[in-house]
C-alpha cells in the first residue's frame, strides 16, 4: 500500500483527508437504512450491503484505494440507472476518485499498517 502513495500526510492535510473520508462514508452508510425495509428485492439489499461495507472501509481508512474505487462504481451505477440527483452521485463518484488518488491520510488504519508506525493526534 505504501507504494501507492508518496506519503501519509499528517497535520492539516491529514485532517482534510479524514474529513473527506467521513464525507464519503456517511451517505454510503446511511444508504443502507432504506435497503433494510422488507421489499423482497435482493438486488437492493445487496447494493445496500456493498455500499455499507464500502462506507465502513472508508470511515476507518482501511483499503482506501479499493473502497474509493468501489464507491465510484456504485455511484456511477446509480447514475446510469436513472436515479434522481444526478449531480449528487457524480460528486460522490468524484470524491471516491480523489480518495483513490490521494490515499487515506495519517489518521487511518492503512497508515498504521502500511505507512506510519504511530498515529499523532
Amino acid at each position: 500500500m505504501q507504494r501507492l502513495f508518496s506519503a501519509f500526510p499528517n497535520s492539516w492535510p491529514g485532517a482534510g483527508l479524514l474529513v473527506l473520508r467521513v464525507a464519503a462514508a456517511t451517505p454510503l452508510l446511511l444508504g443502507l437504512i432504506p435497503c433494510l425495509e422488507p421489499s423482497g428485492d435482493t438486488r437492493i439489499l445487496c447494493f445496500g450491503m456493498a455500499a455499507a461495507i464500502c462506507g465502513a472501509l472508508l470511515l476507518t481508512g482501511t483499503w482506501t484505494p479499493v473502497a474509493g474505487a468501489v464507491q465510484v462504481v456504485l455511484e456511477l451505477g446509480l447514475t446510469m440507472s436513472g436515479a434522481n440527483a444526478l449531480e449528487t452521485h457524480l460528486t460522490r463518484a468524484a470524491i471516491g476518485v480523489s480518495l483513490c488518488f490521494l490515499g487515506p491520510g495519517a489518521w487511518s488504519i492503512d497508515a498504521r499498517l502500511y505507512g506510519r508506525k504511530h498515529i499523532d493526534l
